[in-house]
């Protein structure tokens, strides 16, 4: 690691971490933003230290990495909630083989292919996908979210006569 941003790092990450916490409440959540914060200020490095108001930035981030776990856990939520009123509609699979999964997802472009995998199958997390297929975390979001929706109309085909 750079010394430069690690001197970067230890000045500024107290400040940015009360800042967070403060905003969000919740001080485990502001330690995982800022963390994810400052690791999107190390791939950028030294653009970020460049910048003219670096502690905003990084407490933007981290403001808007708390908004995006919290707005994917209503999701979460909501679809859970979804189950439990048609269970009879969700039933798991008996096997957690389920060949018209993966004939429905074998027909996916390249691409949404090789996210799903990376998402379902590793366990990577969206930022972690980001990285290492070098495209930003929006895209990953969307693509994922077009191949669900893509593999649930595939599924619901399937399902009816």
């Amino acid at each position: 690691m750079d010394d430069d941003f690690a001197d970067w790092y230890v000045a500024l990450r107290p400040r940015v971490l009360r800042a967070v916490t403060v905003a969000v409440g919740d001080r485990d959540l502001a330690e995982e933003a800022t963390a994810e914060a400052f690791a999107r200020a190390l791939a950028r490095w030294p653009a970020a230290a460049a910048l003219d108001a670096p502690v905003t930035w990084l407490l933007k981030v981290a403001v808007n990495e708390v908004r995006s776990r919290w707005r994917r856990a209503r999701l979460e939520r909501r679809h859970l909630q979804r189950i439990a009123a048609e269970p009879q509609r969700h039933t798991p699979a008996a096997e957690p083989r389920d060949d018209g999964l993966w004939t429905a997802v074998a027909a996916l472009p390249e691409r949404s292919r090789q996210i799903v995998a990376m998402r379902y199958v590793l366990d990577l997390t969206e930022p972690e996908i980001a990285a290492a297929l070098g495209i930003t975390r929006g895209t990953v979001a969307s693509t994922l979210s077009r191949a669900r929706q893509q593999l649930a109309t595939a599924l619901t085909r399937e399902e009816t006569p």
